[in-house]
């Protein structure tokens, strides 16, 4: 089925192709259709090069979309990633926000080991051995966990 497209409309089918990917990508949410759509249309334009040649086969041209798809998908992700700046940079990391803020220890820290309540949340904590009731400041986060120690 897919020969039979290309054959029918020659070059101009990975043209087709790049166009209708890239307006498919204002229609579906996030930000890839159009590195594909990319990759389609730089198909195309080798297509109007070589269409003639006999080396130029669809397979040819499908396994060349799909490195090209793949290649401008990673480049075009990298390039947003890259400028990427936000307001919130704690957003996903809540842990991380933590740091620096000080507590009350709602359960005594045991072999290293405690709860503190900061907010809404009791969150672990690692330290040295600490009664309760013991002021505390977050000085590092490693996973769910708080390191802190007294003030």
């Amino acid at each position: 089925m897919l020969a039979k497209i290309v054959a029918e409309l020659g070059p101009w089918s990975w043209w087709v192709a790049g166009l209708v990917l890239l307006a498919a990508e204002l229609i579906v949410p996030g930000f890839f259709l159009v590195w594909i759509g990319l990759a389609a249309l730089i198909v195309g334009a080798l297509s109007l090069l070589f269409w003639d040649s006999a080396f130029w086969v669809w397979e040819l041209q499908a396994i060349l979309f799909a490195l090209l798809a793949v290649a401008t998908t990673f480049a075009g992700r990298r390039l947003t990633l890259r400028n990427a700046e936000t307001d919130e940079p704690f957003l996903n990391q809540r842990g991380a926000s933590l740091v620096g803020r000080t507590a009350t220890l709602h359960e005594p820290i045991r072999e290293g080991h405690g709860r503190i309540r900061l907010d809404d949340t009791l969150w672990q904590v690692m330290g040295p051995d600490l009664p309760v009731g013991t002021q505390v400041k977050v000085v590092s986060c490693h996973g769910r966990d708080l390191k802190v120690e007294p003030i």
